[in-house]
């Protein structure tokens, strides 16, 4: 698929994985719907952008508010032909600590956004795609969704965001296979350590530590080379189905 003219919807553009993504797309001639709960930071991204980009405030867990962003993302530039779905938490919590039991409402509310949050901009961004017209293979869309290494290697302290990781892992294939006979592919991003706002909470030392974890390139990744690998994908119809590593080769250990 061709992104000269390309419409993505991305969801948590306001910062990190999604804005770099976004920039690119429109840096390669697209334009860029960003959907994200952070009004500030999502009206500040899109001036820097400028006029290829748009920032819509929703709720990745409300199906109504879901479905008339992708309506109204249409109406302003036109079908879309690509989603990244970066929205994201990564609350964490050990399941018995010094606290106490960790509540059900945390786990939950990681797993609604991170994982229900990214089927409802999946289905919603899906039934509008099926109308697009198609490529000479017969794609008509993309949709690529944010998993983490945490989906296969979850830490102490993650059991939230490493079981809604990896229901995104585990979504991927299926997917793929449901929206075939409709020319959509579904492909997963499973990140390592990046150096993005939810990384940035973290001490500088700490920070420095995980950079050194990781193989090679013993650092921490950046979120230009995540929007690097979501276009490349675009690119190449072949890739669909499957949950791509962007990780240095690490591997997480248990703490």
């Amino acid at each position: 698929m061709e992104l000269m003219n390309c419409h993505a919807i991305v969801t948590g553009g306001a910062s990190g994985l999604g804005a770099a993504t976004a920039a690119a797309v429109i840096n390669t001639g697209g334009k860029a719907t960003i959907l994200d709960r952070d009004e500030g930071r999502g009206s500040e991204t899109v001036k820097t952008l400028g006029k290829a980009a748009r920032f819509r405030l929703a709720d990745v867990t409300n199906e109504t508010d879901i479905a008339d962003a992708v309506t109204e993302a249409i109406g302003v530039f036109g079908p879309i032909s690509l989603v990244i779905n970066c929205a994201g938490v990564g609350t964490p919590g050990r399941i018995i600590s010094r606290k106490g039991v960790l509540p059900l409402a945390t786990y939950t509310n990681v797993i609604m956004i991170n994982l229900v949050g990214s089927f409802n901009v999946m289905k919603a961004s899906a039934e509008a795609m099926q109308t697009n017209d198609t490529d000479a293979d017969g794609c008509r869309g993309l949709i690529v969704n944010t998993a983490s290494v945490a989906g296969y290697e979850g830490q102490v302290g993650q059991v939230a965001y490493s079981s809604s990781k990896g229901g995104i892992i585990a979504l991927t294939l299926p997917a793929a296979r449901d929206l075939a006979q409709f020319g959509i592919r579904v492909v997963t991003i499973a990140p390592g350590l990046f150096d993005t706002p939810m990384m940035g909470n973290l001490p500088e030392d700490v920070q420095e530590s995980l950079a050194k974890s990781t193989p090679f390139p013993q650092r921490l990744g950046t979120s230009e080379e995540y929007a690097e690998l979501a276009l490349a994908i675009f690119k190449n119809n072949m890739i669909n189905g499957e949950t791509i590593r962007l990780d240095g080769a690490v591997r997480l250990a248990p703490r």
